[in-house]
């Protein structure tokens, strides 16, 4: 998180309006800031979405190649992260200084795509045992200001919304070798089933309760952050994973507390996003343009 210098008495102002159920915006604990969605930006990738959740600002564009699949996992396809924290965010991200904060949000994601119920890696396999797609899902945060963690796991699932994967059939050679054609048509593509997809919820602790989206002067005021992950199935919401940051620590019930309350901040999230990877697809127009001409 970026460092925000705060004195004792603006850190109990916070304090006392997150007791109050009124913090220091407006919002009530159990509030999101206003969020913006842009989908299909990187013209050079796969897929590709920016999200601001209101000073945060977050760019993921993935990309995608064939690779031969785990011999321990035959039939899944392959998924790898990488996180970069851009000078111009805050000072403290000049030179190797983001490098500890982009690990974590690596670590994070992985452990929540983890679960095969999380993320249908089978989807991506082309050849059991030979070929496969490997997506690159490469973040840039922009700007940092605050609930990273949030943030990230949902532009990474709007840019998966927006990744079209071109159409491959295989063929079958002398010698039993099979060799892949891939659809040179931009609009003769496939797409990624994100139904499933688990989206990160900060749920952090202040004083003696709980909220989610924090800001950044709020995570200076916070000892303890639970970071729920949360995925859906049958529209009902699962846990998918969970960890902590932060120094401090928890009571039991306060951990349970967490957890329901990210389950459920989680499952609003996500029809939430949906709705917005919906309307944005509408704005930008039909996917394949009016054919004019005798050459079709």
């Amino acid at each position: 998180m970026a460092y925000v210098a705060l004195s004792e008495a603006e850190k109990t102002f916070i304090l006392h309006g997150v007791e109050e159920d009124f913090r220091c915006d407006g919002r009530s604990r159990r509030d999101y800031r206003p969020m913006d969605l842009e989908t299909g930006l990187v013209s050079n990738a796969s897929g590709s979405a920016r999200l601001r959740l209101a000073n945060t600002d977050i760019l993921v564009g993935v990309k995608t190649e064939i690779d031969v699949p785990n011999p321990l996992t035959p039939e899944f396809g392959k998924l790898e992260f990488f996180v970069d924290c851009s000078a111009n965010a805050t000072p403290e991200f000049e030179g190797r200084g983001g490098s500890d904060l982009a690990q974590e949000l690596i670590l994070s994601l992985q452990n929540a795509y983890e679960s095969p119920f999380a993320f249908d890696y089978r989807t991506l396999c082309l050849i059991p045992g030979q070929q496969c797609w490997k997506l690159y899902i490469d973040i840039l945060i922009l700007e940092c200001g605050g609930n990273l963690h949030d943030a990230v796991s949902l532009a990474a699932k709007a840019a998966l919304y927006n990744t079209k994967l071109p159409r491959v059939t295989a063929r079958l050679l002398d010698a039993g070798i099979t060799d892949l054609i891939i659809s040179d048509n931009p609009y003769d593509c496939t797409r990624i089933g994100i139904d499933a997809v688990p989206l990160l919820v900060t749920v952090c602790k202040i004083g003696d309760y709980c909220l989610v989206d924090p800001t950044a002067e709020e995570e200076v005021c916070s000892t303890v952050s639970m970071v729920v992950s949360v995925s859906m199935r049958n529209n009902e919401a699962y846990l998918s994973g969970t960890h902590m940051t932060g120094g401090g620590s928890m009571h039991r019930d306060t951990m349970l507390n967490s957890i329901q309350l990210g389950l459920s901040m989680g499952e609003q999230l996500n029809s939430l996003l949906l709705k917005m990877l919906k309307s944005e697809e509408e704005r930008v127009g039909p996917k394949r343009p009016n054919t004019v001409g005798f050459l079709k």
